[in-house]
């Protein structure tokens, strides 16, 4: 039996190359660095030349501030870098790259040619390496102010990895994701991309609104753009900014979501849960929301440092920033209204700030996600809406067979629903003062409206409408009077950790507010002695596990309400004019008033739409007009 082998120190080469296993994945991963160094460098315009995916050639060039002649040799060794000098730049981290391997691994896997100038010097310098041990030779060159770096040939000295690179029209797309990652980033700077000697991405410095805009509908596509909400929100210390897609505009992946913290593109795990619980109550199921947004935190909050391609980050107080994310995106989902629909698309509207709920309110809403389909169609063209109208009152049933307690919520909150010659309302007027969903002229099998706007005819599913409108009032309702709890006949007994039982006593007011009574028996054992009356059917003891879950990881849970929105829900759904239903227009008109000042009333409780329309456009296409 052979002894133990001998410690010994890899070779610059072996050890590049390895590192190089965790940077260079593909031609993808080296255009990310190469990018990342060209905007630390404070360049403006940055083109791209790529030959065969960026396999056999990747060229990027700059007008950045360049490298010293005699930097260039260090700047192809591992562990050296001019982002940061000491522990106090790592905490606060300002570059896109700071790890100081980039080059060095590259160039262990393949042709590397650096060629740069600075402002100050006569002539730029080159140094080349082709895998070898780090021996570069500088040597002057022509090149205008800024840095070229030419990578050819990837993975020529390791066939085992290029084995594992996909086809070039793959590649390359991957390589295209990256820099429009980037150039959503940085809307100062130019890029320009060319593959196999065709230009393939222009996009121009923007400069100003119009043209961040523009940029945004070259990457996005313009249908994202002109079903985007623009947001601004700054509070705190914590500003998020950019452009959210409206729940109409959905996706089969999440492949339109691009998140920045400080200008760096992440996913982020908490980041994704915030996003993910805003878009609830509006999504149809297995649906992706698409969005663009920028937060902007201190960087001393925030560490960048965990993952070698930095794609993830760690915030130090983790539960603000998912409270302000959340809160921010539900709130402006929540202020959506049909004449939002109708209105200027984002390439032209302002980043308003919509007024949000302060940092760390959190109203949970069941996970309900978007109508597959609807962002492949034409959307609808834009129209702007101001002023107010006539309001109405719209008739809604009670539906019977309900319990005493259910029975005295549809009496107390639909009642009052049925009843004529009520106070009218403030509503939004339209163009000539019609109001954003028009008039109703008919109804259709006893399942649509058929209404007139400014723009053409608008289709609204009246069940589908009217369960949302119930739905939400449903929680106000419970909003504003809370939780009556229902005492257990016999207390039930839960065996819990020191840790959950700590917990569930710190939380025992929260809980009480929920109808919810917790008492402690022993250092692991809780009584359950009081529920809310409408989750008596609830397992309690596991619905109390899961929150103390919730309450351990993310310091806040929202499995209470999103039970209770559950069972909101489908009281809406029962409650909500029947489909069969024949309306007076009055009464159709009534419910159209009401959508126009409801939240999220552009989808029922289950996310899909409620309303669609069709413009003249549209319908003369139907019938060949102008043709």
């Amino acid at each position: 039996m052979n002894g133990p082998a001998r410690i010994q120190l890899l070779s610059p080469r072996l050890a590049n190359q390895i590192a190089a296993g965790e940077v260079v994945e593909r031609p993808a991963s080296v255009a990310k660095e190469l990018l990342e160094n060209s905007l630390d460098a404070g360049a403006r315009r940055i083109d791209i030349e790529v030959e065969q995916g960026g396999v056999k050639l990747l060229r990027i060039r700059d007008d950045g501030c360049g490298i010293a002649a005699d930097d260039l040799p260090l700047a192809l060794a591992r562990h050296a870098t001019s982002k940061i000098r000491d522990l106090e730049d790592l905490e606060r981290v300002t570059s896109l790259g700071f790890r100081g391997e980039a080059l060095a691994s590259i160039g262990s896997v393949a042709r590397l040619t650096l060629t740069s100038r600075t402002a100050d010097a006569g002539q730029a310098w080159q140094v080349e390496t082709e895998g070898r041990d780090m021996e570069a030779r500088v040597q002057p060159a022509a090149h205008p102010v800024g840095t070229s770096v030419e990578v050819r040939d990837l993975f020529f000295n390791t066939p085992a990895r290029r084995k594992f690179l996909r086809a070039e029209k793959t590649e390359f797309e991957h390589l295209q994701e990256v820099i429009r990652r980037l150039a959503l980033a940085r809307f100062d700077v130019a890029f320009h991309l060319r593959h196999n000697g065709r230009s393939a991405l222009a996009l121009h410095e923007a400069g100003d609104e119009m043209a961040r805009a523009r940029r945004v509908a070259a990457v996005c596509g313009p249908a994202f753009l002109e079903q985007a909400l623009p947001i601004e929100v700054e509070r705190g210390g914590l500003r998020l900014w950019g452009w959210v897609g409206l729940p109409t505009f959905s996706r089969s992946q999440a492949d339109l979501q691009y998140f920045y913290v400080n200008g760096r593109m992440v996913r982020d795990k908490l980041v994704a849960h915030a996003v993910r619980q805003a878009y609830r109550d509006v999504l149809f199921n297995g649906r992706h929301p698409a969005f663009v947004l920028f937060l902007e935190v201190d960087p001393a909050v925030v560490d960048v440092n965990v993952h070698p391609t930095k794609h993830e980050v760690r915030f130090r107080d983790s539960r603000m920033i998912h409270d302000f994310l959340y809160g921010t995106l539900h709130h402006a989902l929540g202020e959506v209204r049909p004449e939002d629909r109708l209105a200027a698309p984002a390439a032209v509207a302002p980043l308003a700030p919509p007024v949000g709920p302060a940092a760390g309110e959190f109203r949970g809403q069941g996970e309900m996600p978007l109508s597959a389909g609807l962002s492949e169609r034409e959307p609808e063209r834009p129209a702007a809406w101001k002023g107010t109208g006539a309001g109405y009152q719209t008739p809604s049933p009670r539906p019977a067979g309900r319990s005493a307690e259910s029975a005295g919520l549809y009496r107390e909150f639909f009642a009052p629903l049925a009843e004529s010659g009520a106070e009218p309302a403030a509503q939004p007027e339209g163009l000539g003062g019609i109001p954003p969903l028009g008039y109703a002229l008919a109804q259709l099998k006893g399942i649509y409206i058929l209404a007139e706007n400014a723009q053409g005819l608008v289709l609204v599913d009246m069940h589908a409408a009217h369960e949302r409108i119930t739905y939400e009032r449903l929680k106000v309702a419970m909003a504003s009077e809370g939780l009556r709890g229902q005492p257990l006949l016999v207390p039930e007994s839960l065996a819990l950790s020191q840790r959950e039982a700590d917990c569930a006593e710190e939380h025992a007011e929260w809980f009480q507010r929920l109808g919810f009574e917790l008492q402690r028996l022993g250092p692991e054992t809780l009584a359950i002695r009081q529920t809310p009356a409408l989750l008596r059917q609830a397992e309690a003891g596991q619905l109390v596990r899961d929150v103390l879950a919730d309450l351990l990881e993310y310091g806040t849970s929202d499995r209470i309400q999103a039970h209770l929105n559950e069972l909101l829900a489908t009281m809406a759904c029962h409650g909500a004019v029947r489909a069969s239903r024949r309306l007076t227009l009055p009464e159709m008109n009534a419910l159209l008033r009401d959508m126009e000042h409801t939240e999220r009333s552009g989808q029922c409780n289950h996310g899909r739409p409620t309303w669609t329309q069709l413009g003249m456009d549209e319908l003369d296409k139907l019938f060949l007009r102008g043709r």
